[in-house]
């Protein structure tokens, strides 16, 4: 065990690091889909009330929680003075243990078609055997998320300072400068099919933000609603256990508030510009039938088709779009793991080092057999919200759809009614800065966020179907 806790280099190291673990596959993959889905403009203003309300009220909370107990999830809740919480430790540790196998497993597919572009072939994955033909397969999916998961835990090892401060110091920058390059790109974009029909990457941008009505029923609108919540626990990593571990990484010293509205800030902003990446460019290229593709089919096949009618251009703009990707879902996927090791570390009082080893076979073994899970262990099940799923699929619901909700859930009554707000809103003015959202805080701990994440939680888990 570690005799005095690392702590973050400075703010910007925090900062960074979090927005690194919030930046994941969730914003670029889920977040264009679900904008072009459910209105537009509607889903954005509503996914960015819902960010500066439930979202600063959720991140707030956990990495207070963090800072004051300097412990990681598994522990930090027994340390809050309050009996009976220790589930909450157990559930915030099992959420990422859930996540990181098939998160890994993604991550090997993604550096699979970063070499099938870079190397000039990125015709060939535009076919609709191709995504099908490479995840049925047997080797290369295991052997593309191992390399994914050593870089992972090679970074975790190396500790706060030299593995997740450095990496995010560096990939953050970077990766921002990308999705920006590949924005403008997009928005560029004219393209004519063979009947005539011209699109261009700007009417896809008016799709994207501009608020649609157009047939809007109430049902609709609180599914929009929903959609936008469920969002918001994939894009700024709580519920998960991270912002906790990150958080007792503060230093007393920084100012807290300052830092949360720096995160909201990155997270979002980059959210917005994943929408702009995305949505102009398939708009442009495939109509409004190739915005209807979600999750591993918008990124994996419809992506690849819309860069095969690039040209030899495309070849270089998908290499650049797949290395984006793949340093979101690293920076994510480290943060995911470093929740789950600092748990290991506090909880028995191991080593960084074995407990990245020991965690590291469970993460291999389970990516393993969620890739085998397209080939020798395939099978599908109905989930309770009606999708039909494979082993990915179930470990994705058990953690995001039930778990997650629950962890949420579970937060707001402790801080808003055991521990009471105040623990949070003294933990943030410590360092004699203001909290500029106190009163909202307190409303929403207590009453609001509850409230809706109880309604999602039903939702999500098929038991309130008029939503």
């Amino acid at each position: 065990m570690e005799k005095k806790r690392t702590s973050f280099g400075g703010s910007l190291g925090f900062v960074l690091a979090a927005a690194g673990s919030a930046v994941g596959l969730g914003n670029i993959w889920r977040f264009p889909y679900l904008a072009a889905r459910d209105g537009g403009g509607l889903f954005i203003v509503i996914y960015i009330i819902l960010a500066l309300t439930f979202g600063y009220t959720l991140l707030t909370s956990e990495i207070a929680i963090g800072r004051k107990t300097k412990q990681s999830p598994l522990t930090a809740y027994s340390h809050l003075g309050k009996k009976g919480w220790k589930f909450l430790g157990v559930l915030s540790c099992i959420v990422p243990m859930l996540i990181l196998p098939y998160y890994s497993a993604i991550g090997g597919w993604l550096l699979k078609y970063f070499g099938v572009f870079v190397t000039g072939k990125g015709f060939t994955a535009a076919s609709d055997e191709y995504f099908t033909g490479f995840i049925s397969g047997t080797w290369q999916p295991i052997i593309f998320h191992v390399i994914f998961f050593a870089v992972t835990a090679v970074v975790v090892i190396r500790g706060v300072n030299k593995g997740i401060e450095s990496l995010s110091k560096i990939l953050m920058p970077v990766l921002l400068i990308m999705i920006v390059g590949i924005s403008i790109f997009s928005l560029t974009i004219i393209h004519t099919d063979a009947d005539g029909t011209v699109r261009t990457g700007l009417q896809g941008l008016k799709i994207l933000f501009v608020p649609s009505f157009e047939g809007l029923t109430l049902k609709q609108f609180f599914t929009t609603v929903m959609d936008a919540m469920g969002q918001l626990f994939f894009s700024i990593s709580v519920a998960m256990g991270i912002m906790v571990a990150y958080g007792s990484y503060v230093s007393d010293k920084d100012n807290l508030d300052k830092s949360v509205r720096r995160i909201e800030l990155f997270d979002t902003g980059v959210a917005l510009l994943a929408g702009i990446m995305i949505i102009p460019a398939v708009y442009a290229f495939m109509g409004k039938e190739g915005l209807e593709a979600s999750g591993p089919s918008l990124m994996f096949v419809s992506l690849p088709k819309v860069f095969a009618q690039m040209g030899v251009a495309g070849n270089v703009v998908g290499a650049i779009f797949f290395a984006m990707v793949i340093f979101a879902a690293l920076t994510s996927s480290v943060s995911i793991l470093e929740a789950i090791v600092s748990s290991f570390m506090d909880a028995f009082g191991w080593s960084r080092k074995k407990a990245v080893i020991i965690e590291g076979l469970i993460a291999l073994v389970g990516g393993i057999i969620v890739c085998l899970g397209y080939n020798k262990l395939l099978f599908e099940v109905t989930l309770p919200n009606g999708s039909t799923g494979q082993i990915l699929d179930i470990l994705d619901y058990i953690s995001n759809s039930a778990l997650m909700p629950i962890v949420a859930i579970s937060t707001c009554i402790l801080v808003g009614w055991f521990t009471g707000p105040k623990m949070v809103i003294d933990e943030v003015q410590k360092t004699g800065a203001k909290m500029t959202r106190k009163h909202m805080f307190y409303v929403v701990v207590k009453f609001l966020a509850p409230v809706l994440m109880f309604v999602l939680f039903l939702k999500s888990i098929g038991v309130l179907t008029i939503i």
